[in-house]
């Protein structure tokens, strides 16, 4: 039982940022502010807005303080990122994970970082393995680098933020950083091989109050008294943790936004396959876990051009009756077929319905296919934006042949870094029971995975 009332969520996402104030005792949101994460262009490379955010971090801690009040902050923010600290703030600016960096700098790091047999994290696009952003600050820009202090992930950067105290936490270490072994749950040869070891802030659990908020910004904000701050978690661990407390294994969760990605309790971490994007998550008890992922909300906005509607029945049994089907990938350099580019079949004169089908089958399927590759058993449990996709979940739900748990709510994060302070596990109610599709569709997805083949 947590001894606070309430606790303030600072909670990062790639594309939208947010502060939330969980209720304790029963686990639900009762005060919310969003603003979106924009990256700047300018400067030595593309890096995130984070005086932008902190502003409105700051400004909306005050509004919640008189309203309805808190008594502690947990953060939680999106993985591949990384801060790196000097005497007095960032060395560096905080660079943005989808850059790309030049041809020769990759190759450079590709032929340092370690073999997928020891970090579980593969070789991805942009900066989407930490050891990768370092690196090229680190040759790209030395200068700079030498005046790099303490390297910190990026939900602990926040907590830096609001304590000045530097830690790192496993659940951003682990998520394809190239830093860590999950397996033994200690750094990888990288981080010697980059000489980073002494840069490398202490290793603290997700679980433990890091400091205070400190006074200069307990006054900003009109706070009386104290205010711990606890350690902060990588946003789709948030997400997996209210489950991990509360099921039995096997289960898989689901979790959605820019990525989708999907968690095997129970899975098979021995038969990943680093050219599929999967990989072992590290959750917050430090333990790895089997996992999938595909920039599946990211490619249902372009292919719904941002403005999806829930398609009728009769849009859907059009879509499946014509075989209009979206072939894998929309957004190439990542997912389980990085390397191949979207193909539209049978997609000409399509409505806004028939669209918004099309592409809610097509995630579905590239759910389905990450499921499969890190051995999910047992019941899905699906949160974020498409939990309130009925198409989806109905088709996810013919391909898996098991049950699949719908929590539309957006409370799966912030709920998992309230956690860490001692909140309740209260799980929303799910929607009402998930149906399939009918044999039209189960004819539809082995004609999508027989195109697939064929190209």
């Amino acid at each position: 039982m947590s001894s606070y009332r309430r606790i303030a969520v600072i909670d990062v996402g790639k594309t939208n940022a947010k502060l939330v104030v969980v209720d304790a005792v029963t686990g639900t949101e009762v005060a919310s502010r969003s603003t979106r994460n924009s990256v700047v262009e300018e400067g030595p490379y593309p890096h995130y807005d984070v005086e932008a955010l902190w502003g409105f971090f700051a400004e909306s801690l005050a509004g919640f303080a008189r309203s309805p009040g808190f008594d502690a902050i947990s953060v939680t923010a999106h993985g591949a990122s990384a801060a790196l600290l000097g005497e007095n703030g960032l060395a560096m600016p905080v660079i943005d994970y989808e850059y790309n960096y030049p041809d020769e700098v990759r190759a450079a790091y590709k032929a340092l970082r370690p073999d997928f047999s020891e970090t579980r994290s593969p070789f991805l696009s942009g900066g989407l393995n930490v050891g990768a952003q370092i690196h090229y600050q680190k040759t790209q820009f030395p200068e700079q680098f030498g005046k790099v202090r303490s390297i910190v992930t990026y939900a602990q950067y926040w907590v830096w933020r609001l304590t000045g105290v530097a830690v790192n936490e496993v659940t951003s270490l682990g998520c394809h950083t190239d830093l860590w072994n999950p397996e033994l749950g200690e750094y990888s040869s990288l981080v010697d091989k980059l000489g980073l070891r002494p840069l490398m802030a202490p290793t603290r659990s997700a679980f433990d109050k890091i400091g205070d908020l400190r006074l200069p910004l307990a006054r900003q904000t009109g706070i009386d008294g104290a205010v711990p701050v606890y350690c902060g978690i990588h946003d789709s661990n948030a997400t997996l943790l209210p489950h991990l407390i509360s099921r039995k294994s096997p289960f898989a969760v689901v979790s959605t936004g820019t990525w989708v990605v999907s968690f095997a309790v129970g899975g098979r971490l021995g038969q990943l396959d680093p050219a599929r994007d999967t990989l072992a998550n590290v959750d917050a008890f430090g333990k790895a876990v089997p996992s999938a992922r595909f920039m599946g909300g990211r490619e249902f906005d372009i292919l719904t051009g941002g403005n999806p509607s829930e398609p009728g029945a009769e849009a859907l049994d059009g879509v499946i009756r014509d075989q209009f089907m979206i072939l894998p990938s929309v957004v190439q350099g990542s997912g389980p077929y990085p390397a191949r580019e979207a193909i539209l079949l049978n997609g000409k004169s399509r409505s806004v319905a028939e669209q918004s089908a099309a592409a809610s089958l097509y995630t579905a399927l590239m759910t389905n296919i990450c499921l499969e590759l890190i051995g999910a058993a047992g019941p899905t449990i699906v949160e974020g934006p498409f939990a309130r996709n009925r198409t989806y979940l109905s088709a996810l739900k013919s391909l898996t042949d098991r049950e699949v748990i719908a929590l539309p709510g957006s409370t799966g994060t912030s709920l998992g870094a309230a956690m860490l302070a001692g909140a309740e596990c209260s799980m929303e109610p799910a929607i009402e029971e998930v149906v399939p599709l009918g044999d039209a569709f189960d004819v539809y997805a082995q004609n999508w995975l027989a195109n697939l083949r064929s190209q």
